[in-house]
């Protein structure tokens, strides 16, 4: 180790008491002075630096600064524009009337709301009044009697100044007591000639009342005279009169409750604290509050406190709603219900009262939570519908296929994977309905539902080659429009796809995948020309209903679920931190979830009920106007389905493939399968090219059999490659077929 060489230090002097200076400072030049000749241009000498910055040309930022002026702009004393001011002044106008006394649906369900509350009032008490009520007051009323004499004879007596009496006599002031005796003698003289008065006055009216008054009056004076008295002898702590109904807990709110909030939430500092940019009033059936955060707070964090922001408020969690502010970061608007109001029902659907539905215009779904209605629209998306089991999930999805029912020009497809007695009803108008997973009637329904979401597709995809070759005057834009759709020469209708828990055919272990890609393909592009598709599940983890086709849907709607994790699976990654949470919802919230992505808002949907009668009336009414417009088609009218047994496919491509053709080109076993069965294969050969070799590949792609390039020749003996399916390949999957049904 090499040695390293050290310098040693002086030692300091040492520190004394006094201030006698041991240094002196010298002076040092700026410049190293230099003697000798001036140096050459350019040249500096040794020890001697010197540099020149130019500061000639200003930056242009700079024009009109200077040196200590105020870096904060100036404060305007008027707004930019004059719309600019006007704007503001319309969103910081208050509304003259509530929505219940502007909007009609509102008003009509506050008129319900009365005759129906206040009818149970009158009711209940006039129930009550004879045998409750009654014996009351004559128990009450001797009480009440000893009270009122009591009161005085206190009163007569001067019963209220003896305590300043007896305060004189402590005091040994003798003055002051016998001011008070005099005064005291006053007063009883006074009144013991008015309660004399008074029970002279009394008396004669009874008698006169009893001698000369019709029996009527008489009786009514003896039931007010008793009233009275029982009303007085009723006990504090027992009310005479019993309420009608139980009060909910309410509580008018105040800027320090919202400030005690804050805190306990931890949403406030010790420095910072909230700010009110607007009064605290009533909206509706709560209040309404908006208050700015400390800085550095965020919409986020309001809602992560939310559980403890109610506690704060002292209410439940679900009385207390957020609402984002866009003008700031730090803007939270709460809405503070008197009450729960997800535990009151919306009420039955309106569809009830409707004759028809125009199904491009938005249709009552259901109310928010404060009553206001929701209007649904399932045009250009699909709907995911996610909850746990009995949260009214099937209900929900089944009030817009109802609503689509109504629309005679609407094209229903319903498939039920439970089997449930909730959808039965919707044979009358499906153009494809089916049950379960379990063949019946010798009817695979997972076939039907495999046949048709593939004639579903080859149709979207006709669409889309019609629409833009249709002229820009008839189809603007190459879109669907309400005209072309109930153009019955067309054949464009709007089309709604109901899938109830999709979960048990995406399981399914011969056709799920199938299902899984059709499903997939028409919710990503079948929105587009007309063609809705709205799935529930009540299972939607990554195993049941694969990310790949949630992440398809426009628009989610959750009911309540078990956590925020699976809330967010159904409402969509993000939904948690922008305050969605159906996991929040309580089991008691019956047909009440999340709605986002169908419009720009997001919230509560409390959704209309519409129980099986309901549906079948609905239904009824739909079959008579479809009818009468001629839009009655498939299974509701009693046309063949393309299915029929689950693997009937095979035997008839078998028997389609010469013993020959060692390959063949997909379109031409298309084509011979349309000759062999018109009815189950006629829509396959009316596809053009391709289509027909997708829709024969989706088919066979259940059992293992692959679509190929294969070798050909066309009628005119031009040989091409296109694709097709291999005899020998048929041939082994239908003798491992046979081999099992034999097992047996």
């Amino acid at each position: 180790m090499s040695d390293i060489d050290t310098i040693d230090q002086p030692d300091e002097p040492e520190r004394t008491g006094t201030n006698e200076e041991t240094a002196a400072v010298l002076p040092f030049p700026t410049r190293k002075k230099t003697q000798g000749e001036p140096t050459a241009p350019g040249e500096v000498k040794p020890g001697e630096w010197e540099a020149e910055i130019p500061d000639d040309t200003a930056d242009q930022d700079d024009d009109g600064v200077s040196e200590g002026d105020p870096v904060d702009p100036p404060r305007q004393k008027y707004p930019p524009s004059v719309s600019e001011w006007m704007e503001a002044h319309d969103k910081a106008r208050p509304t003259v009337l509530p929505d219940w006394v502007k909007l009609p649906d509102q008003r009509t369900a506050v008129r319900k709301w009365a005759v129906r509350h206040y009818s149970t009032v009158v009711g209940y008490h006039a129930v009550r009044l004879p045998c409750v009520y009654t014996p009351k007051l004559l128990a009450y009323s001797p009480r009440g009697a000893w009270r009122w004499s009591t009161a005085v004879g206190r009163w007569v007596s001067d019963a209220e100044g003896l305590p300043v009496r007896l305060a004189a006599v402590r005091a040994e002031d003798a003055g002051e007591y016998l001011k008070l005796s005099r005064q005291r003698d006053a007063r009883v003289k006074l009144r013991g000639i008015i309660a004399t008065v008074g029970g002279i006055v009394g008396l004669v009216a009874a008698l006169t009342l009893y001698v000369m008054a019709p029996s009527w009056l008489l009786l009514l004076s003896v039931a007010t005279l008793t009233t009275g008295l029982g009303i007085a002898g009723a006990p504090a702590d027992r009310p005479l009169i019993d309420r009608a109904q139980v009060t909910f807990r309410k509580r008018k709110l105040s800027s320090d409750i919202v400030i005690r909030a804050h805190d306990a939430a931890k949403l406030t500092g010790k420095d910072q604290s909230i700010s009110f940019p607007r009064p605290i009033g009533r909206d509706g059936d709560g209040w309404r509050v908006v208050v700015d955060l400390p800085y550095g707070k965020t919409f986020e964090d309001a809602v992560s406190a939310r559980t403890r922001l109610a506690s704060g408020l002292d209410i439940a969690p679900t009385q207390l709603f957020l609402d984002k502010d866009e003008t700031s970061g730090r803007r939270v608007s709460y809405w503070i219900a008197d009450r729960d109001p997800l535990a009151v029902p919306a009420g039955r659907t309106p569809l009830l009262g409707a004759t028809r539905v125009d199904f491009w215009k938005p249709f009552p779904w259901g109310v928010d939570e404060r009553g206001n209605p929701v209007m649904a629209s399932m045009l250009w998306l699909s709907l995911l519908v996610g909850a746990v089991p009995r949260q009214g999930k099937t209900f929900s999805a089944r009030t817009i296929a109802l609503a689509a029912a109504l629309d005679p020009h609407v094209r229903l497809i319903v498939f039920d994977g439970k089997a449930s007695p909730d959808w039965r009803a919707f044979t009358k108008v499906a153009h494809r309905i089916g049950f379960g997973i379990v063949p019946r009637n010798g009817v695979d329904p997972v076939e039907h539902l495999v046949a048709a979401l593939m004639e579903l597709k080859a149709d979207v995809e006709d669409r889309y080659h019609r629409l833009s070759e249709l002229p820009l005057h008839i189809c603007p834009e190459g879109k669907l429009t309400p005209e072309l759709s109930r153009d019955k020469k067309l054949s464009m209708p709007l089309t709604l796809v109901v899938v109830d828990e999709v979960q048990e055919y995406l399981q399914h272990p011969v056709h799920g995948k199938t299902v899984l890609e059709l499903l997939v393909y028409l919710a990503r592009v079948a929105p587009a020309v007309g063609v809705s598709v709205m799935n529930s599940t009540q299972k939607p983890d990554d195993t049941a209903c694969p990310s790949v086709l949630r992440d398809q849907h426009q628009a989610r709607f959750s009911l309540r679920v078990g956590s925020w994790q699976v809330s967010d699976v159904v409402l969509g990654a993000g939904s948690y931190s922008e305050g969605l949470d159906a996991s929040r919802l309580l089991k008691s919230h019956k047909g009440v979830g999340l709605l986002k992505g169908m419009s720009d808002d997001f919230g509560i949907v409390r959704t209309y009920l519409a129980d099986g009668r309901d549906a079948d009336t609905v239904l009824t009414r739909a079959r008579a106007l479809r009818e009468d417009e001629g839009t009655l088609t498939g299974d509701a009218a009693g046309e063949v389905a393309a299915v029929h047994n689950g693997d009937a496919i095979l035997t008839d491509v078998a028997a389609v493939l010469g013993r020959k053709e060692d390959k063949v080109w997909s379109e031409t076993v298309v084509d011979r399968l349309a000759e062999l069965n018109p009815d189950a294969y006629g829509e396959w050969a009316a596809l053009e090219g391709r289509a027909k070799a997708d829709q024969l590949a989706a088919a066979l792609k259940p059992y293992g059999i692959k679509t190929d390039q294969v070798w050909g020749k066309t009628d005119s003996g031009k040989g091409a490659n296109r694709r097709g399916i291999e005899r020998q390949h048929i041939i082994d999957v239908v003798t491992e077929r046979n081999k099992k049904r034999a097992a047996k």
